[in-house]
């Protein structure tokens, strides 16, 4: 009977190529043995990118899949009348590039210093076709990504601008705590104000005044310019779920 899959850092050797990858808890190779996590990264390389540069822009050819490290990375398509839409934000131990055609559909840019795992298309489907256990994982998080797309519809389509802003802070803390197996009241912001304002549909003059209406209500504090304390989550959450008359209160 095979073992289990390691999911811990520790369970690999000194020197493992993997090793010192923080991101491999909730990543897709988080389900490979040693011996195929070897494999997998033998097959591709590592690229690191700074703030503002783009790792594909729209429309450029699909050739290359990858999963994000450390950093972060915001994934924006323009509109016809060349409007920008933020259609979304990636973490560590996030895969990025699979597409049902042969370019990109959106442009995906560095919000700080990332490093990703970058392997070529054709090489990882013929990994995946013989790895079944990475077959299933891949469809777990393509699920995972259709589901948060309803979500965000519904965000969009149905919720005030408070309640879109309180989900906005109450995802951000909830994915940092999967990565990190720890539950902190403080949340990373590595997004400017006026991605948050294009992410959920809003203006930064919107986002700015709600952001002053929640820290009046101690529902959050600002610690830095890029990091947020969550000062009442039962709060948000009853905010996040229609309770946007309380900002009033």
């Amino acid at each position: 009977m095979a073992s289990a899959a390691p999911r811990t850092l520790a369970d690999l050797p000194t020197g493992h190529p993997c090793g010192g990858c923080d991101a491999r808890r909730v990543a897709l190779c988080g389900v490979l043995d040693c011996t195929d996590l070897t494999t997998l990264r033998c097959l591709g390389g590592t690229q690191a990118l700074t703030g503002g540069h783009a790792l594909f822009h729209e429309g450029d050819r699909a050739s290359q899949v990858y999963n994000i490290t450390n950093g972060a990375i915001r994934l924006t398509k323009l509109l016809p009348d060349g409007r920008r839409q933020v259609m979304g934000f990636m973490f560590p131990g996030d895969f990025l590039g699979i597409t049902l055609g042969d370019e990109h559909a959106f442009t995906a840019e560095a919000l700080g210093d990332t490093l990703l795992c970058r392997f070529p298309r054709a090489r990882f489907d013929e990994f995946v076709e013989e790895h079944p256990e990475l077959e299933r994982e891949l469809y777990r998080k393509a699920a995972h990504e259709l589901a948060a797309a309803q979500a965000q519809m519904l965000l969009l389509g149905r919720k005030s601008a408070a309640e879109r802003l309180a989900s906005f802070f109450l995802d951000l803390a909830a994915r940092q705590q999967r990565l990190t197996a720890a539950t902190s009241r403080f949340v990373d912001l590595p997004m400017c104000r006026a991605d948050v304002a294009d992410y959920l549909g809003l203006t930064k003059e919107t986002v700015s005044r709600l952001l002053a209406q929640l820290k009046q209500q101690r529902l959050l504090r600002l610690e830095t310019l890029n990091q947020v304390e969550l000062l009442d989550l039962p709060g948000l959450t009853t905010l996040a779920e229609g309770g946007a008359d309380m900002l009033a209160a």
